[in-house]
């Protein structure tokens, strides 16, 4: 059997990886499941942004603001997740990680600090102690400025480009523009190795309207 294809997607904007990463998922994706629910699927993508920003123009024109704030609470609320089966959220597993006070985020700006040129500021979300269910999506964040800008690469085991990957890519730069700020740099590329990108099956139609550039649709809000 011949490999799967890496499918990369470079774009300036966080909106723009969005939609041209799921366009991509409609047109090449395969039919599969993901915890018994239809999903379209692209695995071993790459993603790369040029220039990420948080506050991202058509992430906050067509995403719904009910997920973004989830999301936003998900990454920076050290707290339980319920919609989660209340699972540590990313801000706990980022700021207290296995709950023991340890701030990774500070700890990255410690060690690019103190050496600037380093390739090993990396972290985890992933606490293997205490992860027996609930495995986050987003596990690795590695951040370092090979050229005096900040940049972050990522690894998710999966993104869901129908609901929440928005908010992620958002959050994300968030975190980036938090370190590079911390350290007096400009925020730089981020990129994102994604494993399986898919698109659950209730939100296909409206993401191909999206796709196609139709101003009178946004997504769906959570309780949808």
């Amino acid at each position: 059997m011949a490999p799967t294809p890496l499918v990369t997607v470079e774009a300036s904007t966080l909106g723009e990886c969005w939609l041209r990463t799921s366009a991509a998922i409609l047109e090449r994706g395969r039919d599969a499941s993901y915890d018994g629910f239809p999903i379209k699927e692209v695995a071993h993508m790459a993603l790369s942004v040029d220039e990420p920003d948080a506050d991202d123009p058509i992430i906050a024109e067509l995403g719904d603001p009910s997920w973004s704030a989830w999301m936003h609470d998900n990454f920076f609320e050290p707290k339980p997740v319920p919609e989660l089966g209340h699972a540590r959220s990313y801000a706990s597993r980022l700021f207290d990680y296995g709950t023991t006070g340890r701030d990774q985020l500070a700890w990255v700006v410690e060690r690019l600090r103190n050496d600037p040129a380093s390739r090993s500021a990396t972290i985890t979300t992933f606490e293997p102690l205490l992860d027996t269910s609930y495995i986050p999506c987003v596990s690795m964040l590695d951040f370092w400025a090979p050229e005096g800008e900040l940049e972050l690469v990522v690894y998710a085991h999966s993104l869901d480009f129908g609901k929440k990957a928005y908010g992620n890519l958002v959050e994300l730069a968030r975190l980036q523009e938090q370190v590079g700020s911390e350290l007096d740099l400009p925020v730089g590329r981020l990129t994102i190795a994604v494993k399986s990108a898919h698109l659950y099956e209730p939100e296909w139609e409206l993401m191909r309207e999206l796709t196609a550039g139709n101003p009178g649709q946004r997504l769906k809000p959570l309780t949808g």
